[in-house]
């Protein structure tokens, strides 16, 4: 048997030595086993309990309604097409920039009508959108 000295080889190395790769996830996997368990603590506490508070509200919320039979209110006041809807909370939006809106729907609206009346609030420019339920 013989063998060749290995400084008469000139072909050059093509193995990628993964062992230092190894070690490094081995330390980054024991990293993220010791911290995980951090993360999930909370501390618990009782808090007091006040009396019901209203907020501070300066400009109330504009209030956009679809009824069963998918007609659109903005303020309770009748709208007839989703164009009109978009130029009238534009015209509000430009009067208040941090107006907000919540959203009141019968609950047999159907999804498309809802969804076309969330894509034109977006297209207005609108960011702030709450949906109105009530409790159970």
């Amino acid at each position: 048997m013989a063998f060749k000295p290995q400084s008469d080889s000139e072909e050059a190395m093509s193995e990628i030595n993964v062992t230092p790769l190894v070690d490094v996830m081995l330390v980054l996997v024991i990293i993220l086993l010791v911290t995980a368990p951090l993360l999930t603590q909370s501390v618990h506490v009782t808090l007091p309990k006040t009396a019901e508070t209203t907020p501070d509200v300066k400009d109330p919320p504009l209030q956009v309604g679809i009824d069963a039979q998918g007609m659109i209110t903005l303020n309770k006041l009748p709208i007839d097409d989703l164009v009109a809807l978009e130029s009238a909370l534009k015209d509000e939006l430009a009067k208040n920039p941090e107006t907000a809106l919540h959203l009141y729907a019968d609950q047999a609206v159907v999804y498309v009508k809802l969804a076309e009346v969330m894509a034109t609030v977006q297209h207005s420019g609108i960011t702030k959108i709450a949906f109105v339920t009530v409790e159970q």
